[in-house]
């Protein structure tokens, strides 16, 4: 299968997935924090260190996970517009101190994610 294809695929059901995702937490989630956007990235920084450091924990097919999963797939489920545009509206919103928290909070948690999923499992 070309690779072009498998990012394509992955492309498709990482934003219909990050679509969905977004619609459930934001029907139970009201306050100004986007955690919607948060636990989708700092999710997709989990999973792509599984895909990245133990390609054979998921499927012996390591290529095709590359391409598949970790371009296509989380490249469409996590997005780093979403996070730049939702910390300039707190920013707008003079909520400053929850967008700092923010950016914080998905750096630290989203890299402690993938390094314990590249180490740890």
């Amino acid at each position: 299968m070309s690779n072009a294809f498998l990012v394509g695929i992955g492309g498709f059901l990482g934003a219909c997935s990050r679509y969905l995702s977004s619609k459930i937490i934001n029907k139970y989630w009201k306050k100004s924090f986007p955690m919607a956007t948060f636990i989708i990235n700092i999710l997709g920084s989990f999973i792509l260190g599984l895909v990245v450091t133990h390609p054979n924990l998921v499927w012996n097919l390591q290529n095709e996970l590359k391409y598949g999963l970790g371009i296509g797939f989380l490249g469409a489920f996590t997005t780093f517009s979403t996070f730049e545009y939702e910390v300039l509206q707190l920013v707008e919103n003079k909520k400053p101190a929850v967008a700092g928290l923010y950016v914080v909070l998905s750096f630290l948690i989203g890299f402690i994610l993938a390094w314990a999923a590249s180490h740890y499992l």
